[in-house]
C-alpha cells in the first residue's frame, strides 16, 4: 500500500542557502506478520527555492536571524507549513559547518524542522550525500568501473569514490571558491589562511586590500586544482598536500585506481554550463576555479561523467 508524504531539505552552505520540497511515495515491501521494511518508490520535487548567498554576520559567524527569514518567506513562496510535513532534513554543509554558531542556527530552525534530521554534515557524510546525488555511485556500478565525485562547493572540496556501487573511500580538502571573496570595488577583502598558504609556497604573494587580479588568482586557482589532481591521486603529492586536508583529514588510498569522475556543487555548474562574461560576478574565484579544473593537464584528461 502507497502513502505519499512530505518533505524538506534544507542546506545551508558555505556560499548559499537552498530549500527543496517534494512528495515521496513510501511502500511497506515486507509481507504479512513480518516486520515492515519502509522503502522511498518514488520522489517528485513540488518546489525549489531560490538560491541565496549565505548571510554571514562576519566570516566566522552565520546570520541566524537572516537565515531563518529567508527560510519562513521560503516556506510561504511554496504554500508550505511546518505541519504539512512529515520529513526532512536541515543540513549545514561546507565551511559553513565550522562557523561558530552553527549549532546555534540549527536550534533556531528547530521549530521549522519538528523532528527532522538537524545536522551539521562533516566532511565524510557530506561527500556520500554529494556523490549519491551526483550519481556516481550508480554510474561506477552501471559501468563497472570506479568513480570519483568531487563536489567543489565555496569552502571545500568533498570527494566520495565508488567501485562498482560501494563505497571504497572519502576526504575532503579546503579547496572551494569562497576562500578568496571580493568587494564591489575589486578589492579581496577574505583569504583562508590555508589558501594564502599555499599560494606563499609557491611565490605567490596576495593580501587583503589587494586589487583583485585575474591572472594572480588564476594562478592561485590553478595550484588548487593540483590538489584536487594529488587528492584522486592522479600526480604525486607536494609537500603542501597533506595540509590541505579539511581538519586534518587523511588523503584517499591509492587503491582501487579512479577511472572517472564526476562534479557536483557550485563551482561544477560554472564547470559544465560555461562562464558568466564577468570572472568576479559571484564576488570570489569560483569561475576561476572552474576554469582551472577544466583546463588543468592532468585533470581534463580523466573520463568524466555529467
Amino acid at each position: 500500500m502507497h502513502e505519499i508524504i512530505k518533505s524538506v531539505g534544507i542546506d545551508i552552505g558555505t556560499s548559499t542557502t537552498q530549500l527543496i520540497f517534494s512528495e515521496l511515495t513510501i511502500e511497506n515491501e515486507a509481507s504479512n506478520y513480518v516486520v515492515p521494511r519502509i522503502n522511498i518508490v518514488d520522489k517528485k520535487v513540488t518546489y525549489r527555492s531560490k538560491i541565496y548567498f549565505t548571510p554571514l554576520l562576519d566570516q566566522k559567524t552565520i546570520d541566524a536571524e537572516k537565515v531563518k527569514e529567508i527560510i519562513e518567506k521560503e516556506y510561504q513562496d511554496a504554500g508550505m507549513k511546518p505541519e504539512d510535513l512529515s520529513t526532512g532534513a536541515v543540513i549545514i554543509t561546507g565551511e559553513t559547518a565550522r562557523k561558530q554558531n552553527a549549532n546555534v542556527v540549527l536550534d533556531t530552525l528547530s521549530n521549522l524542522a519538528g523532528g527532522f534530521v538537524v545536522a551539521t554534515a562533516g566532511p565524510d557524510l557530506e561527500s556520500v550525500l554529494s556523490a549519491r546525488g551526483a550519481g556516481a555511485d550508480k554510474l561506477s556500478k552501471e559501468h563497472r568501473e570506479t568513480v570519483a565525485n568531487l563536489d567543489i562547493g565555496g569552502g571545500t572540496s568533498n570527494i566520495a569514490v565508488f567501485q562498482n556501487g560501494i563505497l571504497r573511500g572519502t576526504s575532503c580538502l579546503d579547496v572551494g571558491g569562497r576562500l578568496i571573496k571580493i568587494d564591489e570595488n575589486g578589492k579581496i577583502y577574505y583569504i583562508f589562511p590555508g589558501t594564502k598558504e599555499l599560494a606563499k609556497a609557491h611565490g605567490i604573494e596576495i593580501n587583503v586590500g589587494d586589487t583583485a587580479k585575474e591572472e594572480t588568482l588564476m594562478k592561485v586557482c590553478e595550484l588548487m586544482a593540483d590538489q584536487l589532481a594529488q587528492a584522486i591521486n592522479k600526480e604525486p603529492a607536494d609537500e603542501m598536500h597533506s595540509r590541505m586536508y579539511t581538519n586534518q583529514g587523511k588523503r584517499l588510498k591509492e587503491e582501487p585506481v579512479i577511472n572517472a569522475v564526476t562534479y557536483s556543487g557550485g563551482v561544477a555548474s560554472v564547470y559544465y554550463e560555461g562562464e558568466p562574461a564577468d570572472v568576479f560576478a559571484y564576488h570570489d574565484v569560483g569561475v576561476l576555479l572552474a576554469r582551472a579544473i577544466k583546463n588543468h593537464p592532468v585533470l581534463k584528461t580523466v573520463p568524466t561523467y555529467q
